[in-house]
């Protein structure tokens, strides 16, 4: 099957420079269209568009958000990803915790005076835990995009996958607003449920230090119709309109820093335990 593009992704103009890595072009990153791994991602996403429902993500929220689930230190559960390739994902079929060094070390070359920048790096991913505790993938990776108003264009596949959404059909849901006020501000709209939205809840949880640009980063980064496409402007307000750029600057490493070339993960472990230990210190809930 072949699926109609969008369009040329707009966080090309975000990457950071990729000139040194022999391993893959500019060009070659979220590609939706074909690829070796098209039909797993396919196939993550049509479960997803299908059963991401406002009353679903609702549902989830309250199963997942009062961190009731285990206890865990912060680089346990990084270097539990391990367990995990994750299906929504075009570029790479390694496991998450390779990724996950990969990005913190991509900004830690560029941004060498904010530690706790590179912990985001390190982390972003942490959320994905979910689905080493059964919950299946379409529920904890991929793009987010908000429920309870129109799924708009610049959603991955949305010309194909939504067509058993009952969201879809449902008219107080499927206008421009939808639920939602005109400016609302993302922090009163309901998104997919995914790894984001989780971890963002687990470090709000514990009160952990890190500043709120970051947890900008780590609760929206999955959300490309807004960051990428521009999309869902209309429920932003002042404060999500100022932390935007901050998340398109981590964005670029998120994605662009996924090569083959996979870093010595044991050699760089007892730097990143010390931002673990400053900003995301002992057991977390």
């Amino acid at each position: 099957m072949r699926i109609v593009n969008i369009g040329p992704d707009p966080s090309l103009a975000y990457r950071p420079n990729l000139e040194k890595s022999e391993a893959k072009e500019k060009t070659d990153y979220r590609n939706f269209e074909s690829g070796s791994l098209f039909d797993r991602v396919f196939n993550t996403y049509s479960l997803m568009h299908t059963h991401q429902t406002l009353e679903f993500v609702k549902r989830k929220y309250s199963e997942w958000t009062r961190c009731t689930h285990t206890e865990m230190r912060m680089m346990e559960a990084v270097m539990s990803l391990d367990q995990l390739v994750d299906e929504s994902d075009p570029d790479v079929d390694f496991p998450n915790s390779f990724h996950a060094f990969q990005t913190a070390e991509g900004i830690r070359r560029d941004h060498p005076d904010k530690d706790w920048f590179q912990l985001v790096g390190l982390i972003h991913d942490v959320g994905k835990i979910m689905a080493l505790w059964d919950e299946p993938q379409w529920a904890v990776v991929g793009d987010t995009f908000p429920v309870g108003c129109k799924f708009q264009n610049s959603i991955v596949f949305r010309d194909k996958t939504f067509t058993d959404n009952p969201d879809e059909k449902n008219p107080t849901y499927n206008t421009e607003h939808g639920i939602y006020k005109p400016n609302c501000g993302l922090d009163h709209v309901l998104m997919s449920w995914g790894h984001d939205e989780y971890l963002y809840r687990v470090l709000k949880f514990n009160k952990c230090l890190i500043p709120e640009e970051g947890l900008y980063m780590i609760r929206f980064h999955s959300f490309y119709p807004w960051h990428a496409h521009g999309d869902y402007m209309n429920l932003c307000n002042d404060k999500d309109l100022r932390m935007l750029p901050w998340v398109k600057e981590f964005n670029k490493y998120d994605l662009y820093t996924k090569t083959t070339d996979l870093p010595d993960v044991n050699e760089l472990k007892p730097y990143y335990q010390s931002l673990i230990d400053k900003y995301c210190p002992g057991t977390l809930k």
